[in-house]
């Protein structure tokens, strides 16, 4: 049996506590020293030295670092002193580093957030006196006073409450404040929403006040579970990260092979062995595509910018790229798909007359709206921009707020009618009456949940209320019920008996938090691209269910269900049904936990939202956490990957549609380099093999990977999003980063740069004809393939900037690319054209037909790819 289900003498005699003079200062500190202090577990922290080790032991970053000592290597034993090629690769290194060592620990940083929640103070009973004590000094068992405004300092058990209503909606999503009451006693289990004679620790008391015994302190608390939660939940690998160390461990072992069988080659054709082993060292570092991080990076980044643009911050870089990846989003109902602000939808006065008011306002519903108003106490006021401002209950500025929108202000009513008396809202009438003075007339107005007044009401058409109710209550609205009494004297027994009897109904209120405009459309647009949307919220069922068809979310009932049904289920069975289910209401955090990993165990990229601390310990097991940025706690905040500044679900499906361009992207960078890297060892290893000799220098290698691929590579990650690209399925997260034809695009992109390169090898080493002034020579065909294999890598940046022709996309579209490839043909043509370059990168002069050679071939991986593009390009069949 668990505390809410146990009576209050029962609580006393478990935790030995005496409920009207609490503990002796003697007992409490004794159980502090058993029990250990009111406070969360500090998790230890990792070492600088040991956060930087770990960041290197990425493979990618490995084989970098092994690439650098090459590089180096390289550098020195040629006598060339080039050593821009290493620093840029040790730049590399250390940029990623820094970069994954202030990214990491989100977990950490939640935790420390959940921590600063914990420095306060608590109001106890001990030795029969109250006493101000640091909240960390609570123990089980002490009696806790609490007063309105004050914030619960550990979990307890209620043992007195007068009109106590705990703001508990951080903890279990509910938006609404809810009633407390020491006497509730449940007989079944209920979620955490539902235990009316529990307080937790971090809710807050909005009204009345109470008394409680602690149950539970520190780690055991409520939040101190969800502590352990984030604690227990590191990390995952992301979906690019998995990917690029997949591409790093395949490009290694290929430039591993290939030198090695270079090496092997030169040895057999008896070359120089030391000249050899440093063209097979440089065709090693040539072939690894160095530049990729850094484009990776710039490319991330550039996504970063554009979704700040359209209000989501990104606190981890290759979060951008994951949630492109997403294949459903979990979504939090109150403030993220709907508004969180309850508005009135419609109004019943009587017979079948029931107002919209959405579409239209009638006289009979504003005169509901206006004895509403009155029995309120909403404050309002005007802030410094002269908006409207309301104050207190939500369901009462709902009321308020319609009125105003459709008639005069609440000021004016209350001139009008003067508030002489009330009776305000207590947990056990739950109902509120307030009586007015108007001319000489006296009236008393009362409101509240029509189930509660039916037995009150002795005039007005009840019988079709009655009907109107359940017609109300199964579209999820909340219904307020609105009376009155008219005395000719005014009334002299203020008391509930007297007052709120023999009342005339004036009518039913509807009102619901209703969803955003914009929700709908981005979760039909979501749906377009394969996305599959899940509410998970604290509200009720019906509630929840009810929004959820109206967003398009649920189709049928069977795809919702309870918290304590979940917790029915075992692991088995969520697994097999979580496909079908789309909304889970009255969940608890572990629930949401449970949620985000089932749908990760069939293979799914979850995204999840929330702004709660009962959303963090999900946000941070799930593949990308969304955090409000508006009403998301710090807690939340520090365990999301993305927060959104406007706290909107269709600001998610945008930064989906950005992620995918930026992976779309960086398959466009791997395309582009690796072309020309696999390229590079083809060239090589043909030449070799037909005893041409090598067709490059180490130097020459090295810097078409830097300059003629960097520069132009650089840019790509600026390239907008190709047309329909929200029209396709998400990207499974099992997906290679060659799938969907890359590798076939690479294979063909580097064959004709191969064939291209040997071509102009061939005829600048062997053929006199070329030109009568530059005959043919070895250092003749390394300028000429050289420049080909340079030229043709930067214009092939135009090539895979989209499915379309290169005719069809304006250069405009992305000016930094084409200024960057402008760049680096301009500096690929000043080193073959100047001395001193010219004797660095072991050039030579070459004649005007040997140019005219270059240009040619240059552009024959343009025209293979047009007639490719031509073929089997979307357009293409269209036509």
């Amino acid at each position: 049996m668990t505390d809410y289900q146990k009576s209050i003498q029962e609580i006393q005699e478990q935790l030995s506590s005496i409920s009207e003079s609490g503990l002796t200062q003697e007992e409490a500190a004794k159980r502090l020293a058993e029990n250990g202090p009111n406070r969360f577990n500090e998790e230890k922290k990792e070492s600088l030295a040991k956060k930087i080790l770990y960041s290197l032991t990425d493979f990618t970053t490995i084989v970098l670092l092994v690439a650098a000592v090459i590089s180096f290597y390289t550098a020195i034993a040629t006598d060339h002193g080039d050593y821009f090629e290493g620093i840029l690769i040790v730049a590399i290194v250390i940029i990623n580093s820094i970069l994954s060592i202030v990214q990491e620990g989100n977990a950490e940083k939640a935790l420390s957030a959940l921590q600063d929640m914990n420095k306060q103070t608590a109001l106890v009973i001990r030795d029969g006196q109250q006493q101000e004590i640091n909240a960390e000094k609570l123990v089980i068992g002490d009696l806790l006073v609490l007063e309105n405004g004050a914030m619960v300092p550990a979990d307890a058990r209620l043992t007195q409450t007068s009109q106590m209503r705990v703001e508990e909606s951080a903890l279990t999503g509910e938006s609404e404040p809810v009633e407390k009451d020491a006497a509730f006693l449940a007989t079944a289990d209920l979620p955490l929403g539902d235990q009316a004679n529990m307080i937790f620790k971090g809710t807050t008391v909005v009204n009345g006040r109470g008394r409680g015994l602690v149950v539970a302190t520190g780690m055991a608390t409520q939040m101190g579970k969800i502590a352990g939660l984030l604690e227990n939940n590191g990390q995952q690998a992301t979906p690019l990260q998995k990917r690029l160390n997949q591409l790093g461990k395949r490009v290694s072992i290929l430039a591993l092979a290939a030198s090695g069988l270079v090496f092997l080659l030169g040895y057999l054709q008896n070359e120089d062995l030391l000249e050899m082993f440093l063209t097979a060292i440089s065709l090693a570092v040539a072939a690894v595509p160095e530049t990729l991080m850094v484009i990776v990076t710039l490319t991330l980044a550039h996504g970063v910018q554009k979704m700040a643009k359209k209000h989501a911050i990104i606190r981890r870089l290759p979060a951008v790229e994951t949630l492109g990846t997403a294949s459903v989003i979990c979504s939090d109902k109150t403030g993220t798909l709907t508004q969180n602000k309850m508005r009135v939808r419609r109004v019943w006065s009587r017979g079948d007359l029931v107002t919209d008011v959405e579409e239209q306002m009638t006289e009979e519903a504003m005169e509901v709206l206006k004895i509403a108003t009155l029995c309120s106490d909403v404050l309002v006021s005007q802030n410094e921009d002269g908006e409207t401002e309301y104050a207190g209950n939500p369901t009462e500025i709902a009321i308020v707020r319609a009125f105003e929108e459709n008639f005069h202000t609440k000021k004016e009513l209350a001139e009008e009618y003067v508030r002489i008396a009330e009776l305000p809202f207590d947990s056990q009438r739950k109902m509120m009456t307030t009586v007015h003075k108007k001319g000489k007339k006296y009236i008393s107005v009362t409101k509240g949940a029509f189930d509660v007044l039916l037995s009150r009401f002795r005039y007005g058409d009840v019988d079709q209320a009655a009907v109107v109710n359940d017609r109300f209550g199964k579209k999820a609205l909340r219904v307020i019920a609105v009376g009155y009494r008219v005395f000719d004297e005014e009334p002299t027994e203020i008391t509930s008996e007297f007052l709120e009897k023999d009342l005339q109904l004036m009518g039913l209120v509807g009102m619901i938090d209703p969803p955003r405009p914009e929700s709908k459309g981005a979760i039909a647009k979501a749906r377009k691209a394969g996305i599959k949307t899940v509410m998970i919220t604290g509200d009720h069922v019906v509630t929840a269910s009810a929004i959820a068809k109206e967003l398009g979310i649920l189709k049928n009932k069977k795809q919702a269900i309870s918290g304590v049904q979940l917790q029915a289920m075992t692991d088995e069975q969520l697994d097999s049904q979580v496909r079908d289910l789309r909304v889970y209401a009255r969940v608890t955090p572990e629930d949401k936990i449970r949620i985000v990993k089932a749908w990760q165990r069939t293979g799914a990229v979850v995204a999840m939202t929330g702004d709660g601390v009962n959303d963090a310990p999900a946000l941070n097991a799930s593949n990308v956490g969304c955090a409000m940025g508006i009403t998301g706690t710090d807690v939340a905040k520090g365990a999301a990957d993305i927060i959104l500044t406007d706290d909107n679900f269709a600001t998610i499906v945008d930064a989906v549609a950005q992620g995918r361009t930026v992976y779309q992207n960086i398959r466009k960078a791997i395309n582009f380099l690796l072309s020309c890297n696999v390229s590079e060892i083809f060239t090589v290893l043909i030449a070799m093999l037909v005893g041409w000799g090598s067709p490059f220098t180490a130097v020459q290698l090295l810097f078409v990977n830097v300059v003629a691929d960097g520069l132009p590579g650089f840019a790509l990650g600026r390239e907008p999003a190709e047309k329909g690209i929200m029209d396709q399925p998400p990207i499974p997260s099992n997906e290679g980063v060659f799938a969907r034809g890359l590798w076939q695009k690479i294979g063909i992109n580097a064959l004709s740069f191969t064939v291209v390169a040997l071509f102009g090898y061939y005829l600048g080493r062997f053929v006199d004809g070329v030109s009568h002034w530059v005959p043919a020579s070895e250092s003749v065909g390394q300028t000429v393939a050289f420049l080909v294999l340079a030229y043709s890598s930067i214009l092939h940046v135009f090539n895979v900037r989209s499915e379309r022709s290169i005719f069809h996309v304006k250069l405009s579209s992305n000016k930094s690319l084409f200024e960057m490839a402008v760049l680096a043909l301009l500096i690929t043509t000043t080193i073959a054209l100047l001395p001193v370059t010219q004797n660095l990168f072991s050039l030579v002069p070459i004649s005007i037909n040997h140019w005219l050679l270059v240009g040619l071939l240059s552009i024959v991986p343009i025209f293979v790819n047009e007639m490719l593009k031509f073929h089997f390009s979307p357009e293409a069949e269209e036509e």
